[in-house]
């Protein structure tokens, strides 16, 4: 079993198929990561490259462990330790890294785009790992697998998304997701962190989290991008968290049964209260979990076979 396609680039153009595909393969792999010796030897001989030019933990260590346990060979390079600082273009450093001959590079960059403009001058396979504001398909598909387990389905939910929906690649690419599986999507922003034209996606805009949450299933609360910001967005973090972070009051008027994601990394306190964060209702750390085992499956649609 193989996608039909070369690389992964962006949630937009995945098929609802393909979506599910990819859910029910990374369900699958689960099971490795639960046993003694977590290795399986489907990608014995392959080689996968995780070049990330923009700070990661999660991210970058859930490709590194997901390629292991593939038995492929996984090779980490930071732009920070590469000829990068030396002046390198990206096209060179890949072209570079091409003639090595990897089966699969996966690249963070913090220019949107630019996983598109690497797949089409290299002949491997290029997963996008996050390209600036653009998106992060790799954390949609593994939202969309921690929501699935936790409530049975995708189809007829209701998300929504609070926090810099301007900044936001995870936020992009939940929109696509959700919508393609049938769930009802809202986002919810200060003005200034709230793209136009966002309505063009499929989704609902709302102002105020207290509206938005009322009948949710699940909240999905972003961190401020204050690394993406040219101006300041709100007078203070402490307003910002007021009006717009999770706390116990206003997390009381959603349903009991609802469900807390986050992207991470969390700051406390500001998107999200501590007490939140961390209580039984939280699958943040369900979303860490399933991050390897849906890069596994994107490994193994990719990688493993024979190209339909």
């Amino acid at each position: 079993m193989r996608l039909k396609r070369k690389d992964i680039l962006t949630i937009e153009d995945l098929a609802k198929d393909e979506i599910e595909l990819i859910l029910s393969t990374a369900q699958s792999f689960k099971e490795v990561s639960e046993r003694e010796i977590k290795k399986v030897p489907t990608l014995r001989g392959r080689t996968i490259i995780n070049l990330f030019y923009e700070a990661s933990t999660r991210t970058r260590t859930s490709f590194e462990i997901a390629a292991k346990r593939m038995s492929a060979d996984a090779i980490n390079i930071s732009a920070s330790s590469s000829s990068v600082a030396k002046g390198e273009t990206l096209k060179d450093t890949a072209k570079n890294l091409e003639a090595m001959n990897p089966d699969c590079i996966v690249l963070r960059h913090p220019s949107s785009g630019a996983p598109q403009v690497l797949a089409g001058f290299i002949k491997c396979s290029v997963i996008n790992a996050g390209d600036g504001s653009h998106e992060h398909p790799s954390q949609a598909l593994l939202d969309l697998l921690t929501v699935k387990e936790k409530l049975g389905r995708i189809d007829g939910l209701k998300i929504v998304i609070v926090g810099d929906i301007s900044h936001s690649r995870v936020a992009r690419s939940n929109i696509y997701g959700f919508t393609k599986l049938g769930a009802e999507v809202s986002v919810v922003a200060p003005p200034t962190m709230m793209p136009s034209g966002i309505a063009s996606m499929g989704c609902n805009v709302k102002n105020r989290i207290e509206d938005a949450i009322t009948d949710a299933d699940v909240i999905m609360m972003l961190r401020i991008q204050l690394e993406r910001h040219k101006v300041p967005l709100f007078p203070t973090v402490r307003e910002y968290s007021r009006l717009f972070g999770l706390d116990r009051k206003k997390l009381g008027k959603a349903k009991k049964d609802i469900v807390i994601l986050h992207p991470g990394p969390i700051n406390r306190g500001v998107e999200i209260a501590s007490d939140i964060a961390d209580a039984p209702y939280s699958l943040i750390l369900d979303q860490v979990k399933n991050g390897v085992a849906v890069r596994m499956a994107l490994f193994y649609l990719l990688l493993g076979g024979s190209r339909e």
